[in-house]
């Protein structure tokens, strides 16, 4: 349950960020969750290690970020193909 709470605040927080590349609410919330995960392996990977709610929250915005720039990316690129 924690990290669904936190995945999808992560997600909202994406989607503020990412404004005109987020895929919606609902998408950037399940984004967020996904992205929480990787988040969390691209922070212990720099040797980063999230130990309190900030740095959870932290570590999954960045990967909810860097999923929607992904998905994002490759919609535009299927749009011009």
């Amino acid at each position: 349950m924690y990290a669904i709470l936190i995945g999808g605040l992560a997600g909202f927080l994406a989607g503020q960020i990412m404004k005109g590349s987020g895929y919606g609410i609902l998408a950037n919330i399940i984004l967020g969750v996904l992205g929480s995960i990787i988040g969390g392996v691209i922070f212990g990977i720099l040797g980063f290690h999230t130990s309190n709610l900030v740095g959870d929250i932290v570590a999954g915005t960045v990967g909810a970020v860097t999923l929607i720039a992904l998905f994002g990316r490759k919609r535009r690129s299927q749009i011009r193909d």
